[in-house]
């Protein structure tokens, strides 16, 4: 969901980095071959989460909700030459076109791809995270949260995406809408917990950035 006009969206994508070649062709073979293009991060997005991993130089990263692979290909653009990034995914209709890529790019010996249930995934993960990125099933959102902020270094960041939900967080509740009701209390808690620092950026369908203390 867009909260500007396609005036202004197209001039600040147009004054913002240009995509990479590597993921203009995977963009493109997404919105070809796979089903729910739209849930692709996008160029804007895209740049948005790499020059937010240049800034925070990771180590270690974490994303859930693998999808095609844009958005791991975005945030490797930050990570340590000797860090590594975990992405998880359920999907495996769709493993071998994000290895196509990852292979295709210079990290591809720094992605390791889980596939399979990320809430059974992450306790096994043995590492402390530097940024990790959410854009998984919404009803889990707090559930994430809560396995992720004990594997945190202090520092680190949480960025989860899709927290503005079309805007149906300021819209009346519909008592059977689980995905809205668990991005209210997430969003809550991401305002309220102690242990982070919030901001709730309105990029795309909603980006917060939040820091580890």
């Amino acid at each position: 969901m867009h909260f500007l006009s396609d005036e202004l969206d197209d001039y600040i994508v147009d004054h913002s980095e240009n995509e990479p070649q590597l993921l203009k062709e995977l963009n493109r073979e997404t919105w070809q071959k796979v089903l729910n293009p739209r849930m692709l991060s996008g160029v804007y997005q895209g740049r948005v989460l790499s020059i937010l991993s240049k800034l925070i130089r990771p180590k270690n990263i974490l994303e859930l909700g693998t999808y095609t692979g844009y958005s791991a290909l975005c945030l490797a653009e930050g990570m340590q030459k000797d860090g590594l990034l975990h992405t998880i995914d359920k999907n495996e209709e769709l493993v071998d076109l994000q290895q196509k890529y990852f292979q295709k790019s210079n990290y591809g010996n720094q992605i390791v791809q889980h596939l399979g249930d990320a809430v059974k995934i992450i306790p096994t993960l043995d590492c402390k995270f530097d940024l990790v990125f959410i854009d998984a099933d919404k009803p889990n959102y707090v559930n994430y949260f809560n396995l992720i902020i004990e594997k945190m270094n202090p520092g680190g960041v949480i960025l989860s995406d899709n927290v503005l939900w079309t805007g149906k967080v300021i819209e009346p509740l519909n008592p059977k809408d689980v995905s809205t009701k668990i991005l209210l209390a997430y969003n809550k808690l991401l305002k309220e917990d102690p242990r982070v620092e919030t901001v709730l950026l309105p990029i795309r369908d909603g980006l917060t950035i939040s820091r580890v203390l």
